[in-house]
């Protein structure tokens, strides 16, 4: 049996040419082929996403309307594709036992698995980088500004079309500034972040 090739570092070669461990090739979190690090890797991964999440959402917690969650959820799908949604709903879960059930665990449960797919489906569509931080900048405002309106589909249930209506427009105030501060927080820290992603990336797969 011919022994497997390594390099001048120790590392098996073998295992960088065909991803696998032996026992069947995989996949890390973010889809990339090559060495598979295995479940312990992309729960990692994950933990670090809900930590970062809980960690940006309890700093800001006074601050109304202004909020970094929804930039991360833009830079992690980014970054891991649909395995964000996991994140997502993790997320959730650690607010609802901080904070109690309430109706916005409802709207929790649609509106940042929603912001993920549509910026996965953005993501799969970009060509180059140059103006993306733009286009990511202006979905992340639009979210903020309808993101009284997302909310407030609960309220439809619950009361009717004019419970939701009047929850909606007396929401709209706090939903331009959740507009603009989206707007210049992505702005501001897309590059940043990407970097930022990219080396942790780098350094995961080593």
């Amino acid at each position: 049996m011919t022994p497997r090739p390594f390099d001048e570092e120790g590392h098996d070669r073998g295992l960088e040419q065909d991803g696998s461990h032996g026992l069947g090739g995989g996949r890390d979190l973010d889809g990339s082929k090559g060495l598979y690090h295995g479940p312990v890797h992309d729960i990692a991964i994950l933990g670090m996403m809900v930590a970062i999440l809980e960690v940006s959402k309890r700093l800001l917690d006074g601050v109304p309307n202004v909020e970094l969650i929804t930039f991360l959820f833009i830079m992690f799908t980014r970054a891991y594709g649909k395995k964000t949604l996991i994140a997502a709903f993790a997320f959730t879960a650690l607010e609802t036992v901080y904070w109690g059930p309430h109706s916005w665990v409802i709207m929790y449960l649609y509106l940042w698995p929603l912001l993920v797919l549509t910026v996965d489906w953005l993501h799969r569509r970009e060509k180059t980088k140059e103006s993306w931080h733009l286009i990511y900048s202006i979905l992340s405002a639009v979210y903020g500004l309808s993101f009284g309106f997302l909310c407030s589909i609960v309220y439809l249930v619950i009361g009717g079309p004019v419970m939701m209506i009047t929850w909606w427009i007396a929401g709209i105030p706090y939903d331009i500034i959740h507009c603009v501060s989206n707007f210049f927080i992505c702005l501001i820290l897309y590059r940043p972040a990407d970097y930022a992603l990219a080396r942790v990336k780098r350094i995961a797969r080593t």
